[in-house]
């Protein structure tokens, strides 16, 4: 089964002060980091969902052989660019997609297969973390993705679409390969 990766990173990063994709993080954009680990764990094709600072990222990110898709609405949320990225995933042979955030850097490649192992159409995975947590990576199957862009909307994206589906889901204890620690979390620690 072909497993695409999903990349959010459309944001303007307004608690943060900055489009996230454009931090540098460890001597590298975020947006770069990411498409590094999704390339890492396998996932083909690759998207990335644009927006603030669009042909910014353009300028300086290392797009090659990655499909980079505008999202015009990225002000609404991480809604949209959700349903951008998946509407960009339609016309691919891809069975699944892995969600990820360009504002999580501690998400790793070792995290991205686990979640994406077993990966079919009718499946929901998420990563698990401490004190029951669970997050990013996300995956997505194909059978799926019409009803998670149809409640991805405002600043939220799968996740109304996962507790509605909650025992459909699976979590994958990921704490020991990754973290989940939002940059924004961070940088105010």
């Amino acid at each position: 089964m072909r497993v695409a990766g999903l990349v959010l990173a459309a944001g303007g990063g307004r608690r943060f002060g900055m489009p996230k994709a454009l931090v540098r993080h460890d001597g590298q954009l975020l947006v770069d980091r990411s498409i590094v680990v999704l390339r890492a764990a396998r996932c083909a094709p690759v998207v990335v969902v644009l927006g603030a600072a669009a042909d910014d990222v353009r300028a300086r990110a290392a797009l090659d052989g990655v499909a980079a898709v505008d999202n015009p609405d990225w002000t609404t949320g991480m809604g949209s660019s959700l349903r951008a990225g998946l509407a960009a995933l339609a016309d691919t042979g891809a069975a699944a997609t892995v969600v990820i955030l360009v504002d999580m850097p501690g998400v790793t490649a070792a995290a991205v297969r686990r979640v994406a192992a077993g990966a079919g159409r009718a499946e929901l995975v998420m990563a698990g973390y401490d004190n029951g947590r669970s997050g990013h990576p996300v995956l997505i199957g194909r059978d799926h993705w019409a009803g998670v862009a149809a409640l991805a909307v405002g600043d939220v994206g799968a996740r109304p679409y996962l507790r509605a589906h909650a025992g459909a889901v699976r979590v994958v204890p990921c704490a020991d390969v990754a973290d989940d620690e939002d940059l924004d979390l961070a940088s105010r620690a």
